[in-house]
C-alpha cells in the first residue's frame, strides 16, 4: 500500500521498536510512538526519561541499535544534513542562534539549500507574519535579542525550510513565565497557518497539554502511557513517574 492510499489513520513520522544505547547506558527501550499529518504530538516525561533523545534518533543524531524510523511509512535513511530537504526540521534545545548574524540571516540559515530567491523571500515573509518582532528587528545582531525573542527566531528559522514535521525540544525552556504562554500560543498558530504536523519534546506539562493531539509519558527510555491529553489528566501517570513509582 503506498503513503497515499494508507489514509489519514497513518502516522507521517513514526518510530517502531526504536532502541538507542549510548555505550552501557539505555536511553531509549524498544519505543514505538508517532505523529499523524496535521497532529502536534508531545513527549513527556522526568529528567533521563529519554524524551530529547526521541528527537535525535529521528534527526540521525543519537546512536540507534535497534528498530527503525519511518517517514511516510517508509524507512528514513537519509543523512542528518539531508533530513531537512526530506521535509523534517529540528528546533534544538538551548535555541542556539547565530548570535554574530542578524535576525534575517539567521532565517536564511534554515533554507540555505534553497537557491530560488523569490522563494526565500516569500517564506521569510510568511515567517514574519507570524512573528511580527522578527521583522520590527530584522536588521539587529541576534545577540541584541531577549531571550524570547530568540526562541521565536529559533522557530522561525526552523519554518524557514517549509517542513511538514517539526521537531521543537523543550521550546519553553528557561523562559519567564509569560513568554512561555506565548511561545505555546505561536506554536498552536504555526500549526493552524503553515499546517505544519509538530512533534514538541516539553518539561511544562500544563501548558503543552492545552495545546497538542497526542501525548507520550516516557520513564527510563519506555513509553507508559500513550493518550490523548485528557487521558494524561485523568490518570496518575505523571505523579507516578516523577515520584519514581513505574
Amino acid at each position: 500500500m503506498s503513503p497515499e492510499q494508507s489514509g489519514e489513520s497513518a502516522n507521517i513520522l513514526e518510530l517502531v521498536d526504536v532502541s538507542v544505547h549510548f555505550g552501557a547506558v539505555v536511553a531509549l527501550e524498544d519505543v514505538s510512538l508517532g505523529v499523524k499529518r496535521g497532529e502536534v504530538a508531545a513527549v513527556m516525561g522526568p529528567n533521563g526519561a529519554g524524551k530529547s533523545t526521541v528527537l535525535k534518533a529521528i534527526m540521525g543524531l543519537a546512536p540507534v541499535v535497534s528498530g527503525t524510523v519511518l517517514w511516510r511509512q517508509q524507512p528514513l535513511l537519509a543523512a542528518t544534513h539531508e533530513i531537512v530537504k526530506e521535509g523534517i526540521s529540528f528546533v534544538p534545545q538551548g535555541r542556539r542562534v547565530f548570535t554574530h548574524l542578524n535576525i534575517e540571516e539567521n532565517l536564511e540559515m534554515g533554507c540555505l539549500y534553497l537557491n530560488d530567491r523569490d522563494e526565500r523571500e516569500r517564506r521569510k515573509d510568511s515567517v514574519m507574519k507570524v512573528f511580527p518582532v522578527l521583522r520590527e528587528k530584522r536588521r539587529d545582531l541576534a545577540s541584541q535579542m531577549s531571550g524570547g525573542q530568540q526562541q521565536m527566531l529559533a522557530l522561525g528559522r526552523g519554518l524557514m525550510a517549509a517542513p511538514a514535521v517539526l521537531l521543537l525540544d523543550e521550546p519553553t525552556l528557561g523562559l519567564a513565565p509569560a513568554i512561555v504562554k506565548e511561545t505555546f500560543q505561536k506554536i498552536s498558530e504555526i500549526s493552524r497557518v503553515f499546517d505544519t504536523t509538530i512533534f514538541v519534546v516539553e518539561h511544562n506539562i500544563k501548558g503543552v497539554l492545552d495545546i497538542v493531539d497526542r501525548a507520550y509519558v516516557l520513564d527510563k527510555g519506555k513509553v507508559v502511557h500513550d493518550g490523548t491529553p485528557q487521558t494524561v489528566r485523568e490518570t496518575d501517570i505523571l505523579t507516578q513517574v516523577f515520584l519514581g513509582a513505574t
